[in-house]
């Protein structure tokens, strides 16, 4: 049913763009870092960290940095007959459509192994393309049903908690005094960081937590209960718990294996 023309990694190129012009294949440009823009049958569509955006065969398009700044995505070129319904929303109805993703990490690492496989020259290479391709469409029709837009205002509390948990993860987290630095109920505070992040703010401080655990298990000669103290957690049995939740292992385990490369992958 698919087939793919190509598949790209724009990295931070300093003057990219494209012409405009009616173009003869669909394209999904997956946004990693950045904000792209793009001329859309005549109006403006500006794509942004983690935004994908769908333009089907036959639109007039043109492309281009944002206001003189670069950035990363991924751009997939195929091809389908229109005359068959695929089952994936955003391609049937067969025009501009843009979301937001909401676990990208995910989607990412689709990318990176459609990229490595595209270019490499393995048997099955084809198959095994078509199968991750169409692996990375499902995926993305679900991110695409997701409920709930994520406004401005929505990200800009979600960032203001943020960087107020990142100044502030070794001391002890209240959801009250987070929902004052925005100006909202406590609930709505963890609705919507959960909505914006994935997870909830106790969560969030925990993995900052862990993330700088383990960057101590390697590089210090502190002991588990003086990490656990420093970092805010007066128990040490509990701190243990919540580390190999998040990490896998227990703190000593880490430490034995002595390999950044183990550093959970939180963000």
């Amino acid at each position: 049913m698919f087939e793919l023309t190509s598949v790209n990694f724009d990295n931070h190129i300093p003057h990219w763009h494209t012409q405009l012009e009616a173009i003869g294949y669909n394209v999904l440009s997956i946004v990693q870092e950045g904000k792209v823009r793009y001329d859309i049958n005549g109006e403006e569509a500006i794509g942004e960290k983690n935004d994908v955006l769908f333009i089907p065969m036959s639109t007039r398009r043109s492309g281009g940095n944002w206001m003189g700044t670069t950035h990363q995505k991924y751009t997939i070129l195929f091809t389908y007959d229109p005359s068959l319904k695929t089952g994936i929303p955003f391609l049937d109805q067969r025009k501009f459509a843009k979301f937001r993703m909401k676990e990208a990490r995910h989607i990412f690492s689709r990318c990176d192994k459609l990229l490595e496989e595209m270019r490499g020259g393995k048997s099955y290479r084809s198959i095994i393309c078509l199968g991750i391709f169409q692996e990375l469409l499902g995926m993305l029709a679900r991110e695409s049903e997701k409920p709930g837009e994520l406004t401005p205002s929505k990200l800009k509390y979600a960032e203001t908690i943020k960087k107020h948990l990142l100044a502030h993860y070794r001391e002890p987290v209240e959801i009250g005094h987070l929902a004052t630095l925005v100006g909202r109920s406590p609930n709505y505070v963890t609705t919507l960081f959960k909505e914006v992040c994935g997870h909830s703010p106790i969560r969030y401080m925990h993995q900052l937590r862990i993330l700088e655990a383990c960057s101590l298990l390697l590089s210090s000669t502190m002991t588990v209960a003086d990490i656990s103290q420093y970092l805010g957690y007066y128990d040490t049995s509990y701190f243990c718990r919540i580390f190999k939740q998040l990490a896998g292992m227990s703190p000593t385990e880490y430490a034995k294996r002595g390999n950044l490369a183990d550093m959970p992958k939180f963000f």
